[in-house]
């Protein structure tokens, strides 16, 4: 059953589709660049990306793994990604809580930028840790909350107000509990801050006019940009 918040996010990411799509387009190649580095594959992978969107995590990773599979709760943006997939990238629709796949299913599993659209994130990492590998890696890129309570409190608030989707943004040590709660172990971590405009972030959500006059008043930045924080986490089940 579909729950309120799955209902927003379909809703938000429907209404925006077009925008996201040309957004995410402009991002594999540089993203396909930094994993490259980031993570050790052989090209044999088979992988999957939960929370897809537009495909930005699932296209870096197809000339880099063998098959990748992307999964999505919004069809138009799953339409976007197929229409520029190679044909070892496949896309099907799918709960990041509740993934539509066996256990074990795949050498690589992971997430970009999806956890904090999540009402329950830690279901969306138990799931990508059940269809994981024995010695297979999890990859996970989010923006991470800052560790002063209130700080973050404020964050979450701009955020919501900006996208009716976003649920919370994820302190480290939260995204540490969940891995460790699923016998996971950190292999390496890389922490980037990223300086957003706000007219284009706002405009990105569908946030224009009057409610984005509003939001531009609760950025943590100050009403022309703000300074986030992202992680990326490579992680290993154990074997």
């Amino acid at each position: 059953m579909s729950s309120l918040h799955d209902d927003a996010v379909r809703s938000r990411f429907a209404a925006t589709a077009q925008g996201v799509a040309e957004h995410a387009a402009k991002q594999v190649d540089g993203v396909r660049e930094e994993l490259r580095d980031f993570l050790p594959l052989t090209g044999e992978e088979r992988a999957v990306d939960s929370g897809t969107g537009a495909g930005v995590l699932a296209l870096a990773l197809a000339p880099l793994v063998r098959e990748v599979v992307g999964v999505d709760l919004v069809p138009e943006l799953l339409a976007a990604a197929r229409a520029n997939a190679p044909p070892n990238a496949t896309f099907v629709e799918g709960d990041a809580t509740k993934l539509p796949f066996e256990s074990y299913s795949f050498d690589l599993a992971g997430s970009r930028r999806t956890l904090h659209h999540i009402a329950r994130p830690e279901l969306a990492i138990a799931e990508l840790a059940r269809v994981t590998r024995p010695g297979g890696l999890l990859f996970v890129d989010d923006q991470i909350a800052p560790s002063d309570p209130l700080a973050a409190l404020a964050l979450d608030r701009f955020e919501r107000a900006r996208d009716p989707s976003h649920a919370r943004t994820l302190p480290d040590i939260d995204l540490r509990h969940y891995f460790e709660a699923n016998d996971l172990v950190v292999v390496r971590t890389q922490f980037r801050t990223h300086r957003r405009e706000l007219g284009y972030y706002l405009d990105l959500a569908g946030c224009r006019g009057e409610d984005a006059e509003r939001v531009r008043a609760l950025s943590p930045g100050g009403p022309e940009s703000y300074v986030a924080e992202t992680g990326w986490y490579l992680v290993r089940k154990p074997g």
